[in-house]
């Protein structure tokens, strides 16, 4: 009898458990919290954040999830030998997205394509984490390159976007899943950027294809 594949939630920059709370209502997860992913703490660089990562695992095959800054951790994790499968909601590794005016730009974009009704949701988790740890996890992680990450990775690796992420355009949602032998994109029309929060059953039906 096959063992069983256990889903492995990484909560985006400033988020944590409560943002996958949905989707985990409609299929069984963990959430692993590290350092400026829901936890207030000092943040090491993306090597150790992945050590951190893998040491959370559960035994036997897994399939991650990352949702938008905690990508970069996963596709760096994704090579421990117990990940069978990998999906990346809204990896925000652009390098065009690097200066401060594009990357306001952008946000500002998405932000008001997103459902308002979250807008409290977003708040606490961001409060819980702390402004410090949010801003060293996105200095740490922002100019890594996630596409020599994914270069070479056996396992299946969905890429998820918005139609309406900007952080995220379509280009570099490509360009991303391209980088994986067994990569692939696919797209929820009128979503953007917090997919994991806005539209939990259609995420958990294509996490449930790699299960």
């Amino acid at each position: 009898m096959p063992t069983p594949v256990s889903l492995v939630l990484v909560p985006g920059l400033g988020l944590d458990e409560r943002s996958s709370r949905r989707l985990r209502e409609f299929v069984h997860g963990v959430v692993v919290r590290l350092p400026g992913m829901g936890r207030a703490e000092p943040v090491p660089p993306l090597d150790g954040l992945a050590a951190a990562l893998r040491a959370g695992l559960p035994d036997g095959p897994v399939v991650l999830v990352g949702h938008s800054q905690s990508c970069q951790v996963v596709a760096r994790a994704a090579r421990d030998p117990r990940v069978a499968g990998v999906v990346l909601c809204g990896p925000t590794t652009d390098p065009r997205m690097r200066p401060l005016r594009v990357l306001a730009r952008r946000w500002l974009r998405t932000a008001v394509a997103e459902p308002w009704w979250q807008v409290p949701l977003v708040l606490a988790q961001w409060w819980h984490t702390g402004p410090r740890a949010m801003t060293a996890l996105w200095r740490t992680a922002a100019p890594e390159r996630i596409e020599e990450d994914l270069a070479g990775l056996p396992v299946p690796v969905v890429v998820l976007r918005g139609t309406r992420d900007a952080l995220c355009p379509a280009g570099w949602a490509r360009r991303v899943a391209a980088a994986a032998p067994r990569g692939q994109l696919v797209e929820l029309p009128g979503a953007a950027h917090m997919t994991v929060q806005t539209h939990p059953e259609a995420v958990a039906d294509l996490v449930r294809t790699l299960l």
